[in-house]
C-alpha cells in the first residue's frame, strides 16, 4: 500500500476538549451498554490500527480475547507518539488516552490522510469505560508503557526497554459496572474483522479466542481486496460472470468498486467511507446508482438491445441480482442520518458518477458477452416489474370492488392506532380459531394462514402478488412491498409470527422472515417483526396450578421445585392443542407472553443466511445443516 508521506509526531496530536462526560453517558459515545457497545470498544482500538494501515505503515493486526474477557490488540504501525505534547504538558500517548477528541486525525496538518473510527474519541472512550487499560508502545528505539484505571492515569508513560521495532499494543478490561455483559461473541468479532481485511487490501488481521478449548482462530488477508469481498458474498450464489467487475481509482478521493451479477432477484449493495459501513448510503451510493443506470441504458441502446418502442430500463431493473461493494476514501467526511452513517459530502456523488461512467463503459465495450448476459437479465427484470405493476393494480381494483382492503380471513382489532395494534400471523385454521377466541379484540388482530407459502428467494414480485398465501399478508400489513413499501402506512405496530414449535413451524417462520426481509425490509429494520414463543410443555399436578415451560431447562428446574412424583408432562406439538384461554395465558397476554424481536444486526450476514437456507444451491445448505446440527433441540422425529 502506498505510504502517506507526512510527519507524525507529538505536534500532530491536537486536543479539542476533556473526558468528563463519557462514564456518565456512555450511550452517547458507543451507542449502548449492551454487547453491541462492548464490541464497539474493540472496534475503536482496531480502527486506530487500521488507520495506520491506510496510511501505509501497518501490515499486521493481532486481536486476542484472553481468559477473563481481556482484550489485546497489537499492531506493527508507527506507534503512538511518545514526546511531550506542547499544549497538555504530558506525553502525546497519554494525551490520546485521557483527552476526548485528542488524536492525529484532525485538521489539514494531521498525521493521517484519511481515518475511520470515531475520529479521535476512540482511545479515550475505551479508556473511560474500562476497569483498566495498559498501553505498550515501540517507537524511536524504545519500549514505553502506561497504565490507566477507569480513565485515570495510574502509571505515566515510562520507558521499560529498547527495541528497533515499531507498533502499539493495547490491553483492556471493560468496566462491568457499566456494561450489561462482558462476554464477547467471537463470531461477531470475526465477521467484523473479516470485513475490515477485505476493505484494506493486503492487511493481515488475526483474531484469537483463548477463553475456550480448543482455541478459536481466524486469519484474514485478502490481496484481492473488494474483488475477494464480492466473491465471498456470492460464494453461495450462481453468478452470471466468473470474475467481478473491478474499478480502482486513486487521487484526492480514492475509489474502489467491485460488481458481480447473480441469478438471484435481490440487490445487495454495500458502501463504505474510510472503512466505515455507511448503512444509510449517501452521496457515494447515489453517484454509483446514477452511473449504473445511465451506462447500461446507453450501452443497451447503442447495441440495439433496447428497441425504440421500449422505454429506458429502471434502476431497480439494472440492480436486480447485483452484488456490489463501494469503498471511498474521504479526508474530511460529513456524516448525516439517524445513525451518522450516511455520507453527506456533495462533491463525492459527481466524482463517483464520473469515474464509474468511464470505467464501466470501457468494461462493457471490452466484454460484450458479459454485457449481453447482464442486460438480458435486466430486460427480464423490467418485464417482471411491469407484470408486478399490473398484478398490484389488479389487487387494488379487486379490493376497491369488494369495498374492503383487508383479507377475508383477517379478524381485525377495533383500535385504528398502529402503535398500539398488533397482528398475529397464525399457522393453521385450528390455531387461528383459538387465537381469535382468546385474543383481546381491542388491539389484537388474527390472520390465519394454511399450508406452505411461496419461497420468495426464488421468485419475483409478480409471482408474489398473485400468491394466495402471501397476498393476505401484504394486504394486512397495508404498506405495499418492495420499492413501494412505505413504513408510515403499516396498520400494526407489531407483526407477530405465531407458528408451531416443530419442524414445520420453523419452516413457516423462515419462509415468512425471508419474505419480510426481502420485500418489507424496513419493517424488520424498524423493529416491527416479532416471533411468538409458545410453551413446549405443560406440567400438571394435583393441588397446584398448571405450569407452562418454554424450554427443557425451565421444565427441569420446575420439576425440581414441585417434585417429579405425580406430575403429568404434556409436550405441545402444535398451537391447536391449546384452548383459547391457554393460548391467551401462554402466548398472547402482554403481561405473561414471551416475544422475540427480529433485528437485522448485520445485513450481510442476514443475506448470507437467507441465501443458504432458501436459495437454489443445495451444497451450502447441506454444509450449514451439518455444521449446526449439534445445536438443534426439540427436533421432531
Amino acid at each position: 500500500m502506498e505510504k502517506y508521506e507526512h510527519s507524525y509526531g507529538a505536534e500532530q496530536i491536537q486536543v479539542l476538549e476533556g473526558l468528563e462526560a463519557v462514564r456518565k453517558r456512555p450511550g452517547m459515545y458507543i451507542g449502548s451498554v449492551s454487547i453491541r457497545g462492548l464490541h464497539h470498544l474493540v472496534y475503536e482500538i482496531v480502527d486506530n490500527s487500521v488507520d495506520e494501515a491506510l496510511a501505509g505503515y501497518c501490515k499486521n493486526i493481532h486481536i486476542t480475547i484472553e481468559p477473563g474477557n481481556i482484550i489485546c490488540v497489537e499492531d506493527d504501525g508507527r506507534g503512538i507518539p511518545v514526546a511531550i505534547h506542547p499544549k497538555t504538558g504530558i506525553s502525546a500517548a497519554e494525551t490520546v488516552y485521557t483527552k476526548l477528541h485528542a488524536g492525529g486525525k484532525f485538521g489539514g496538518d494531521s498525521g493521517y490522510k484519511v481515518s475511520g473510527g470515531l475520529h479521535g474519541v476512540g482511545a479515550s472512550v475505551v479508556n473511560a469505560l474500562s476497569e483498566w487499560v495498559e498501553v505498550t508502545i515501540q517507537r524511536d528505539g524504545g519500549i514505553y508503557q502506561m497504565k490507566f484505571e477507569k480513565g485515570k492515569t495510574v502509571q505515566k508513560l515510562t520507558k521499560i526497554g529498547s527495541s528497533d521495532k515499531t507498533g502499539t499494543k493495547v490491553r483492556f478490561f471493560a468496566d462491568g459496572g457499566i456494561f450489561e455483559t462482558l462476554e464477547y461473541d467471537f463470531e461477531v468479532l470475526e465477521d467484523r474483522f473479516r470485513e475490515m481485511a477485505f476493505l484494506t487490501k493486503g492487511l493481515r488481521i488475526k483474531v484469537e479466542d483463548k477463553r475456550c478449548e480448543p482455541e478459536k482462530k481466524a486469519d484474514f488477508c485478502f490481496e484481492g481486496g473488494l474483488v475477494s469481498f464480492v466473491e465471498y458474498l456470492n460464494k453461495n450464489k450462481e453468478t452470471l460472470h466468473p470474475k467481478p467487475i473491478y474499478i480502482d481509482k486513486s487521487g484526492e478521493y480514492p475509489i474502489e468498486i467491485a460488481i458481480q451479477y447473480t441469478t438471484s432477484y435481490s440487490e445487495n449493495i454495500y458502501s463504505f467511507v474510510n472503512n466505515i459501513n455507511t448503512i444509510e448510503g449517501g452521496t457515494h451510493l447515489e453517484g454509483f446508482k446514477r452511473s449504473l443506470t445511465k451506462v447500461f441504458n446507453d450501452y443497451a441502446k447503442a447495441k440495439n438491445i433496447l428497441k425504440e418502442k421500449d422505454s429506458n430500463l429502471q434502476g431497480e431493473d439494472i440492480r436486480e441480482g447485483i452484488t456490489a461493494v463501494i469503498s471511498v476514501k474521504v479526508k474530511e467526511p460529513q456524516f448525516e442520518g439517524q445513525t451518522k452513517t450516511k455520507l453527506g459530502n456533495s462533491e463525492v456523488s459527481g466524482i463517483v458518477f464520473s469515474i464509474m461512467n468511464e470505467a464501466l463503459s470501457t468494461f462493457l465495450e471490452e466484454n460484450p458477452s458479459i454485457a449481453k448476459t447482464i442486460l438480458e437479465k435486466c430486460v427480464s427484470a423490467s418485464r417482471a416489474r411491469e407484470a408486478a405493476r399490473k398484478a398490484r393494480e389488479l389487487v387494488r381494483r379487486k379490493n376497491a370492488l369488494e369495498t374492503t382492503t383487508l383479507p377475508g380471513k383477517l379478524a381485525d382489532c377495533s383500535s385504528k392506532i398502529p402503535e398500539e395494534c398488533e397482528v398475529y400471523i397464525v399457522e393453521g385454521d385450528s390455531a387461528g380459531g383459538s387465537a381469535k377466541q382468546g385474543r383481546d379484540r381491542k388491539f389484537q388482530a388474527i390472520l390465519p394462514l394454511w399450508g406452505k407459502m411461496l419461497n420468495v428467494e426464488k421468485s419475483r414480485a409478480d409471482k408474489i402478488y398473485n400468491n394466495d398465501k402471501l397476498q393476505p399478508v401484504i394486504l394486512a400489513v397495508g404498506a405495499g412491498i418492495g420499492n413501494d413499501f412505505d413504513i408510515t402506512k403499516i396498520r400494526y405496530g407489531k407483526v407477530i409470527i405465531m407458528a408451531d414449535a416443530d419442524v414445520d413451524g420453523a419452516h413457516i417462520r423462515t419462509l415468512l422472515l425471508t419474505f419480510f426481509y426481502r420485500y418489507m425490509r424496513p419493517l424488520v429494520e424498524n423493529g416491527n417483526v416479532y416471533l411468538a414463543q409458545p410453551p413446549l410443555y405443560k406440567l400438571s399436578k394435583k393441588g397446584i396450578k398448571d405450569i407452562y415451560c418454554y424450554s427443557d431447562e425451565e421444565m427441569n428446574q420446575r420439576l425440581e421445585e414441585i417434585g417429579r412424583d405425580g406430575v403429568n408432562i404434556q409436550r405441545y406439538k402444535g398451537l391447536g392443542e391449546m384452548n383459547p384461554e391457554q393460548l391467551w395465558d401462554t402466548t398472547m397476554n402482554p403481561e405473561t407472553r414471551i416475544l422475540i424481536k427480529v433485528n437485522v444486526e448485520d445485513a450481510m450476514k442476514a443475506d448470507k443466511i437467507f441465501t443458504i437456507l432458501m436459495g437454489d444451491e443445495i451444497e451450502p445448505r447441506r454444509e450449514f445443516i451439518a455444521a449446526n446440527a449439534k445445536y438443534v433441540k426439540n427436533l421432531d422425529i
